[in-house]
């Protein structure tokens, strides 16, 4: 019988059920949600392996078999960490979508994945039946809903049946327990598969970022996005730290959060700081039990006032989902920096020649295991993107950067056209598309401009329109036609009404003739 891991999920909780059964390690919290109105929900371990094991079993009763994968499209909430748990029990892979998923990229992601089948939330049911049957789904679970309609099933009912302990089905640690996509900025998404190892080596990130015994994380980020798994869902199970989670992010209430549940720990990316920032100073901003916050993209023009006014600590640092890590710890380095790499790995910023850049050049921020070739990328069933992503032993991560002569890195741009928006890459051509389906609109171009936030590589989104009959379009049908067809990041910051799109001969918009517009004229810009 194969003996438990401490790096494959289902072990972890196993273990932990069984050492501490009660500790209410995970809290999804409605404070935030409806003020209060209805509890929170709280799991112990003893609560994720039971229910967990209960999932796990119908999984097992719709014939998923090792390495047969399913969709799991939900806000943050017990049943996604139980659903992923039930994964790792039954050697299956789950593929986390953001509930906020529709059209083509939902249908891409289901097709390209082969996913059998769809865990989801209510509120994700009508963009899976419009895409339902342009994919491999054979069945759909849903949430909170215990009369769901034909062809759905509710997740309560498995829930609420007992089962024999199914017995972890995983035989190897480098077995996938997930896939996550990326953005596509460049063309289609690509599958990132993550070996069960890898979140256990999530577990372990607590100690690099400085988490203490008795600390108590809490984040409003995505569970389907890497960092909520890796900075606080990781480290928690694996530290037996009680994290509080969110059903997503709140700016207004996430100071009120910390108060009423003692967190000590949360985590932020690109433009987050700026909103939290933004709120209007209030007496008691101080007044609250946060250590650090860890940050990926932290705007440097308000970095060291962020920590005054509320006496907190700033722990930059940076990751990619294929890999690769630099982190800044608290008080070392220059304000802007992402950090340097960690011990035993190498980054380097490379030319388009594969040549060392000098001191602030501009190149691909690169990198391995020190003395080593960078460990292989698989993109799920992409073998040529697979390869190109470590050409030449190093793992590119397409992160335009640069170095100061102290080593330290400083984030630019993303290589190939893709804008940066909240820590997410936007497809221009995506947002182009939708828009340009619009009856009235002609044309269409989106472009990015400095975001106001001032996040370092963050943008703002413009969208240059050319409207068929020459009229100012209404701000309301923009923005509703937008929220139809796009995630809300993807929704354009502004909308540029110009008579033309200016092109060069080969018909290739020309980006700075419409920035330089942008700035001059406000009588054609509607703000989103």
């Amino acid at each position: 019988m194969r003996e438990r891991s401490d790096v494959i999920l289902a072990d972890i909780v196993a273990s932990r059920a069984e050492q501490n059964p009660e500790l209410d390690v995970l809290t999804f919290e409605h404070h935030s949600l409806d003020g209060g109105a209805t509890p929170d929900e709280v799991r112990t371990y003893a609560d994720l392996q039971t229910n967990a094991n209960r999932i796990a079993a119908e999984l097992i009763r719709r014939g998923m078999s090792r390495g047969d994968r399913f969709a799991l499209m939900m806000r943050n909430r017990p049943e996604f960490v139980e659903t992923m748990i039930a994964a790792s029990i039954t050697a299956t892979v789950f593929v986390p979508v953001d509930p906020r998923s529709r059209g083509d990229k939902l249908a891409y992601q289901l097709r390209n994945a082969g996913c059998r089948g769809v865990v989801c939330d209510p509120e994700a049911l009508d963009a899976i039946a419009a895409v339902r049957y342009e994919t491999p789904l054979e069945w759909v679970t849903v949430a909170d809903l215990d009369n769901p309609g034909p062809g759905i099933d509710p997740l309560g009912d498995a829930l609420a049946v007992d089962s024999a302990t199914v017995d972890v089905r995983i035989e190897v640690e480098s077995d996938p327990l997930q896939i996550i996509y990326t953005s596509g900025t460049t063309g289609d998404p690509k599958g990132v598969v993550f070996p069960n190892s890898r979140f256990g080596a999530y577990t372990m990130l607590g100690w690099v970022a400085g988490y203490e015994p008795g600390d108590r994380p809490y984040t409003g980020l995505s569970l389907t996005h890497g960092n909520a798994q890796a900075v606080t869902l990781g480290p928690s199970l694996g530290m037996g730290l009680r994290a509080v989670f969110s059903r997503k992010f709140t700016k207004s209430r996430l100071w009120e959060v910390c108060r009423l549940h003692g967190c000590t720990v949360f985590s932020l990316l690109g433009g987050m700081a700026t909103a939290i920032y933004s709120e209007p100073a209030k007496p008691d901003d101080a007044d609250n039990p946060v250590r650090f916050v860890t940050s990926a993209g932290m705007p440097p023009a308000i970095w060291e006032a962020f920590e005054r006014r509320f006496d907190v600590k700033i722990l930059e640092w940076y990751a990619a989902i294929e890999g690769g890590m630099a982190i800044k710890p608290i008080g070392e380095g220059p304000v802007g920096s992402f950090g340097r790499p960690l011990p035993g790995l190498e980054m380097v910023v490379l030319d388009e020649n594969d040549q060392e850049c000098a001191p602030g050049e501009i190149g691909e921020l690169c990198s391995r295991p020190e003395g080593q070739n960078a460990e292989p990328v698989e993109y799920f069933d992409n073998p040529d993107a697979s390869a190109a992503k470590t050409r030449g032993g190093w793992l590119r991560s397409g992160d335009m950067v640069h170095a100061d002569a102290d080593g330290w890195l400083f984030f630019d741009h993303r290589r190939g056209g893709g804008l940066r928006r909240n820590g997410d890459f936007i497809s221009p051509g995506t947002v182009e598309k939708v828009l340009a389906e619009h009856p009235k609109i002609d044309d269409v171009f989106v472009y990015g401009i400095p975001a106001a936030s001032g996040a370092p590589g963050e943008c703002d989104v413009v969208a240059a329109i050319v409207m068929i009959d020459d009229a100012m379009p209404a701000r309301d049908d923009l923005l509703a036609w937008c929220a139809a067809g796009l995630e809300p990041n993807f929704i354009p910051s502004y909308f540029q009404v110009v008579g033309e799109i200016p092109k060069t001969s080969s018909e290739k918009p020309q980006e700075r003739f419409l920035s330089e517009a942008f700035a001059r004229h406000a009588d054609n810009v509607i703000e989103s």
